[in-house]
């Protein structure tokens, strides 16, 4: 095949947009992909159109992502496409490279510093060098402040004011972090380490004041290429910068409706201000969505289409390309217990329906909402894995709880209630029933410890029925003792091993995934948007997080809440973020459980689709139509017609105005919809069984064609009182 066929070849099969991205000139080009647009398609399709046509060689092209797995893919799909020896590194990898081979030259001979692996224990040492006392989770939330601040270039002289600025939650009060920042730096120095933020520093250093490396690295790297741009920091976009040295041989792709990193220091700013920083930019827009049905695609429209801020101007309006597919299903729980047994059941039936288990996610705002459904699909007999976190009962404070627990078996009185029992222990662990702390982990630690405590409520809500007879029981209060012993189980039934199985994730960790069904569960206010959102533009970017899960799903979403966390609870509102869908369609009842209980009433909300193009309708008016109103209209005018003359009759007849009798909207439904039988009359929204009783004879005969004189006449309209 010639250099022309080739690269030819790499065009078949793209779409419009996807062939103008491969094929923009060279200079600046701003890919803006939505989700599911094949973005990845594109910018290694563009890499190798460029090397098959003669325009680049392999060799010069640096492409830079943020995981080892996205460059893997990057480098597998190249070979492909045939475009071997374009170097796909994450940021961190290149920099490491390139300061290893450049040590000895910039070192003076000297061996280059070891890098470390973990911040935590020198953070540790240097908390209690300044007289602080950190744990474990502590000193992670430390190491993640000094992250920020050193991704952010911010250095410990100047971080009480950065951190002021940029609205930050501190895990302890800025000073003190910037006590600990200075003396981590000075015992870093001493032991003769570095971290990940300064290996970049020291790539970019040596570029930056060293004319010979720059030169040579200059060489070597002449075009550019970065994955998702959203997530760049200070820090790394100075490298890029470095890199770059003034030339403008770059593709950046990106989106900023799925920017929900902020908190480590990653800024869609660049993304956004690319067109600005670059006057002769070229900026495509990929919004052909091939992952998720038009249904889901509807829903992530909608739910960021609310979005405000600097991202919104970016935000991208998805189109589906799939074939329509199963309406997002919205539920309503009285607890999240009984949230949590609906969603593992639901699991359940889809697995046997042939869904293998891992293409099966249920996504959270927490790792400490995982424990209720690490417990259900545990009984319900569903394999999981949970990704990106420890399991509930693996994780290190949980553990330490247990084993205060069971020590407290020992001391506490057996009258205690249950939950003051389990509070007075884990005090033992630092744990307090007041505000959780400032601070990631601290505040994971925390949560995760508050779990054992709503546990233990609910496990005492259920007190064992002891037997006094061959007929007869008395209730017996459960214990601490009873408690550990139902903790162990649980324990122990959560440590089977499995392979393939339904994933459990945090909508942090799922970026970048998908399956073909996904739960989004805890949907309400608190959790989604969490309580610790306090700014606006923090608000945001937990709306953004619920667009990144929504668009995780091919075929199946799932979205609930619970009305209370545990049996009994506080009401709880669900989130501001969900569309204000008709919760007309009333409850459903989940039927009975063993010994005849009542499982609990749950409500389903339906969610219409457009008949024309499926994508989600949220407006009243629209869903009673059945259709987008930017879709075009089958209606039947003259049907439209005979319509509004019969209802003027009707309503002078009963002396009501004529939106009594129907709306305008509903006769437009009518007209285009075109009703056959009764069971689609009252399918249409605004007719109900009463309506359907007054006027449904009339309306099927119009309908079906007859006249307005033929139903109208005699006939008389009563309105039953």
């Amino acid at each position: 095949m010639g250099v022309h066929s080739a690269s030819e070849g790499v065009l078949a099969g793209l779409d419009p947009e996807q062939r103008s991205a491969v094929t923009a000139p060279a200079g600046p080009v701003c890919i803006l992909a939505g989700a599911g647009t094949g973005k990845t398609r594109a910018i290694t399709s563009r890499i190798a159109h460029r090397a098959l046509s003669g325009e680049i060689s392999p060799r010069h092209v640096l492409a830079v992502t943020f995981t080892a797995r996205a460059a893997a893919e990057m480098r597998h799909r190249l070979t492909l496409l045939g475009a071997q020896g374009v170097q796909a590194r994450t940021f961190h990898a290149a920099a490491l490279r390139q300061v290893r081979y450049f040590a000895p030259r910039l070192l003076a001979g000297r061996a280059m510093p070891e890098l470390l692996d973990s911040k935590v224990r020198l953070v540790t040492l240097a908390a209690a060098r300044v007289g602080m006392r950190a744990d474990r989770a502590a000193a992670r939330d430390l190491a993640g402040e000094i992250e920020w601040a050193k991704s952010s270039l911010v250095e410990p002289g100047d971080y009480v004011v950065a951190a002021a600025r940029a609205l930050r939650d501190t895990p302890h009060e800025p000073a003190k972090v910037a006590a600990v920042f200075t003396a981590y730096e000075q015992l870093k120095r001493s032991n003769g380490v570095i971290d990940f933020e300064d290996m970049l520093r020291a790539a970019v250093w040596g570029i930056e004041e060293h004319p010979d490396v720059a030169e040579q690295v200059r060489g070597q790297y002449r075009h550019f290429v970065v994955d998702e741009y959203q997530d760049v920091n200070p820090l790394q976009q100075r490298l890029l910068d470095a890199w770059l040295g003034g030339r403008t041989d770059l593709t950046v792709v990106g989106d900023a409706s799925q920017t929900i990193y902020s908190f480590t220091g990653a800024t869609s700013a660049y993304l956004v201000d690319f067109p600005r920083r670059h006057r002769d930019a070229t900026v495509v827009r990929l919004v052909r969505d091939y992952r998720s049905t038009p249904q889901v695609v509807g829903l992530a429209n909608a739910v960021i289409s609310q979005a405000r801020g600097t991202e919104a101007r970016l935000r991208l309006e998805l189109s589906g390309q799939r074939p329509p597919g199963p309406e997002p299903d919205l539920r309503i729980f009285t607890d999240e217990p009984a949230e949590a047994n609906a969603v593992a059941a639901r699991c359940r039936s889809l697995i046997d329906a042939g869904t293998p288990a891992k293409e099966i996610a249920v996504l959270f705002r927490t790792n400490a909402q995982s424990e209720a459904y690490e417990k259900a699909l545990t009984e319900a007999a569903v394999p999981y894995v949970v990704q990106g976190a420890e399991r509930f009962f693996e994780r290190a404070e949980v553990r330490q709880a247990m084993v205060a627990l069971r020590s407290a078996t020992r001391s506490i009185p057996g009258e205690t209630p249950l939950p003051t029992a389990v509070v007075e222990a884990l005090t033992a662990v630092g744990w307090a029933p007041d505000a959780p702390p400032a601070g990631g982990a601290a505040r994971e630690r925390w949560e995760a410890l508050a779990a054992l405590v709503q546990l233990a409520e609910e496990y005492a809500a259920t007190p064992e029925l002891v037997p006094i007879g061959e007929a007869a029981s008395v209730e017996r209060p459960v214990t601490l003792t009873d408690f550990t012993e139902e903790l162990a189980r649980r324990a122990a039934q959560q440590h089977v091993p499995t392979v393939d199985g339904v994933t459990l994730a945090s909508l942090h960790s799922a970026k970048g995934l998908e399956w073909d069904a996904v739960f989004l569960v805890g949907l309400a206010e608190g959790t989604l948007p969490t309580t610790y959102a306090k700014t606006v533009e923090q608000v945001e970017e937990e709306r953004r997080l619920l667009y990144v899960g929504i668009t995780r799903a091919r075929q199946w979403l799932w979205l609930s809440y619970a009305a209370a966390r545990s049996p009994g609870g506080r009401a709880r509102r669900p989130s501001r973020f969900l569309p204000q869908l008709d919760r007309s369609g009333g409850t459903e009842r989940a039927g009975a459980s063993t010994g005849g209980a009542r499982r609990p009433e749950r409500r389903r909300t339906q969610i219409v689709s457009c008949r024309i193009c499926g994508a989600t309708l949220l407006a009243g008016p629209d869903r009673k139509l059945g259709r987008c109103p930017t879709c075009p209209s089958d209606i039947d005018d003259e049907l439209h017609e005979r319509l509004r003359e019969w209802r003027q009759r009707v309503a002078g007849a009963q002396k009501v105005p004529p939106y009594v009798v129907f709306t305008d909207a509903t006769l437009t439904a009518l007209a285009e919809r075109r009703p056959g039988r009764p069971e689609e009359l009252i399918a249409i929204a605004g007719i109900g069984p009463r309506k359907l009783g007054l006027y449904g004879e009339s309306v099927l005969a119009l309908v079906g064609g007859a006249g307005v004189d033929d139903v109208c006449p005699e006939k008389t309209f009563e309105i039953s009182s």
